[in-house]
């Protein structure tokens, strides 16, 4: 019953989000300022994490398909499929939830537990539409920018790895690149990025909006905020897997 109660409190919640903000002045600074706080202080570790995890789906492919009747270009397409269906939108994802999602809910809880939110709702401010709104649109269009970096510094870090090891020919890695390139694929990852983008926004929001009691329990809200937004992309991930290439 509590599951159900918090889910119903979360479309709740969503409802007073999107109302129209008080003012576009004070909206567009907190967008410019949730832009980036979520999306440039983020690319960082996505180009860091991107980069190296090509690498390393590279050499695994090119270990795992060491054979000479299979074709060396097929190491360059396996790791363009990989990075561009899953990695990108769906591994890069789990990881903002983490480092974005912990930063949402305990910015949030922060502002409750020291009756922060309290003072706007008392000045007739809707506190959700003024704190929520603006991370919602810097993720939702934000976050498929930083996807598509992470597809080329995925797959750049793949061309790297040959380079470094030897293990494949730059000309046979790039062959695969553009063999059986389908641009609906990205448009599918851009896709994907957009929904969890919307989660990782509001799930640690309505854990933080409504976490009662001192610092500690903004700690648990936060923890419990990362571990529901993973397991609502995963799911995420297979039902948009199944509705938009099955």
């Amino acid at each position: 019953m509590k599951y159900l109660q918090n889910i119903g409190l979360y479309f709740i919640m969503l409802g007073q989000v999107f109302k129209k903000p008080q003012k576009r002045s004070v909206f567009r600074e907190s967008l410019f300022k949730e832009v980036d706080e979520l999306g440039l202080k983020s690319i960082g570790i996505v180009a860091f994490i991107s980069f190296f995890v090509g690498g390393v789906v590279a050499i695994q492919t090119a270990l795992n398909v060491d054979s000479p009747w299979i074709p060396k270009y097929l190491i360059g397409f396996a790791t363009k499929r990989s990075i561009i269906l899953e990695f990108a939108p769906t591994f890069m994802s789990i990881i903002l939830a983490g480092k974005v999602g912990s930063y949402i809910t305990s910015s949030i809880g922060t502002m409750r537990v020291t009756e922060q939110i309290d003072a706007l709702e008392v000045m007739g401010v809707n506190a959700l539409n003024y704190l929520v709104l603006p991370k919602v649109i810097a993720a939702v269009f934000f976050y498929p920018f930083i996807v598509l970096l992470a597809m080329f510094l995925g797959i750049f870090g793949g061309w790297v790895s040959g380079f470094m090891t030897g293990l494949f020919t730059s000309d046979s890695y790039i062959t695969g690149i553009q063999m059986d390139f389908q641009p609906y694929l990205v448009r599918y990852a851009i896709i994907k990025t957009m929904v969890f983008a919307f989660c990782i926004s509001t799930i640690p929001s309505f854990y933080g909006f409504y976490v009662k009691g001192g610092s500690l329990e903004v700690g648990k809200a936060s923890t419990q905020a990362v571990v529901w937004t993973s397991i609502v992309i995963i799911l995420l991930n297979y039902f948009l897997t199944q509705m938009l290439l099955g």
